[in-house]
Order: C-alpha cells, then sequence, then structure tokens
C-alpha cells in the first residue's frame, strides 16, 4: 500500500462517496415502508423529524452506521490532505464536510435540534468541496468539480431561499430536491479520490 498521503486521502474520499451511495441504496431497498425519492428525505432512513419520528430497522442502522463510517472516512482524508500540504481551503472543506457527515449519523433525523445544522453543514461544505477542488486542479478534474460543487450550491441556495415553489424543484419534491444537493457531493468524492489516487500531476500550487 502506497505512504503517499495525498493518495491515502483520494482512497479515503472514493472509499466515502462508494459507502455512502451503497449505504443508501441498501437502506432505501430494506425500508419496511412506503418510501420515494420524490416525498421522502435521504434521513428519514435513518429517523423522521419530530414530533412524529420513525424510526424503522433495518434501515435505519444501516443508514446512521452508512453515515458514521463515511464521515470518518472524509476527516481522515481531511487529516491526509493537510499533512500532503494540499490547498487549504480544500482540506478545510473536505473536513467540514466529514464532520457534517459524521453528525447526520450520530444524530439522526428524530434529534430535530441538531441533525439539520450537520446535515445543512455537509451540503454546504460538499458544494465547497466542488469549487476548492477545481481550484487545486487543472484540466477535466477541475471542470467536474467545480460542475458538482455549483449543482449542488445553486440547489441548497434556491431550495433554501425559494422552497419547493422554485421550478424544476416543484416537480420533484422534497426528497428530489435533497438528493440533488446531496449526490453531487457523494460524485465528487469518488471522483476527486480517484484523481488523487491516480496521483495526478495537474495540481497547481498551494
Amino acid at each position: 500500500m502506497t505512504s503517499n498521503p495525498r493518495r491515502l486521502a483520494g482512497m479515503a474520499l472514493a472509499a466515502a462517496g462508494s459507502v455512502i451511495l451503497m449505504g443508501i441504496i441498501t437502506a432505501e431497498a430494506l425500508y419496511p415502508a412506503t418510501y420515494t425519492t420524490n416525498a421522502n428525505e435521504i434521513s428519514d432512513l435513518g429517523a423522521t423529524r419530530p414530533p412524529n419520528s420513525i424510526i424503522l430497522q433495518p434501515s435505519a442502522s444501516i443508514f446512521d452506521a452508512t453515515m458514521i463510517v463515511a464521515g470518518l472516512a472524509v476527516i481522515a482524508a481531511a487529516t491526509l490532505l493537510l499533512r500532503s500540504q494540499e490547498r487549504r481551503f480544500l482540506s478545510i472543506s473536505v473536513l467540514l464536510n466529514g464532520t457534517g457527515i459524521l453528525g447526520v449519523g450520530i444524530f439522526p433525523g428524530n434529534v430535530g435540534a441538531i441533525h439539520p445544522w450537520f446535515a445543512l453543514l455537509a451540503f454546504l461544505a460538499g458544494g465547497l468541496c466542488g469549487i476548492a477542488g477545481g481550484r487545486a486542479r487543472t484540466g477535466p478534474v477541475a471542470w467536474f468539480s467545480y460542475a458538482f460543487g455549483a449543482v449542488t450550491l445553486i440547489t441548497l441556495v434556491a431550495a433554501f431561499f425559494g422552497g419547493l415553489e422554485v421550478p424544476p424543484l416543484e416537480n420533484i419534491g422534497d426528497g428530489g430536491a435533497e438528493r440533488w444537493i446531496a449526490y453531487p457531493v457523494v460524485l465528487w468524492q469518488v471522483m476527486f479520490g480517484g484523481a488523487l489516487m491516480a496521483g495526478s500531476s495537474e495540481a497547481t500550487s498551494p
């Protein structure tokens, strides 16, 4: 196994994105009640919001464990990026994203006073990861990084200030809008992690 901290960070990021994607798919498939990507938020897999919180197994345990493992992996990636002297904006964005993901797993949706803040941190920092990754690289990696970050941040701002009345969010529901915020971050983790593992020479100077 390579001891290069940048490549190890890439492994951790790609693993986190893969774990999140497959964990969510598994929790959705095993959810023992009606669950749709239009009406249900991703975090409903762990627990729905108060006052009528619903926790259904095995989906809740799968989702919470997925977020905790992925959050720890992203935090580890941030630590390795700092060691490798990557751009500080990128390292801090990754650290905050990992902290948000970890918090989502530790404090599920039924912890109404805390969970939304960790979810917001994960989304906002995830979008900033895309922007930071674009600044830290050149070529196709930068283009895709900027694109993923922009999609997350634009959708987040539109949903936060305009609600579901903003086209086309009005057609894809709460769950669809959240996925347009969350999944570009997951795709960025896998894509950028792969670039780091490949040892891309297209890095810009710190």
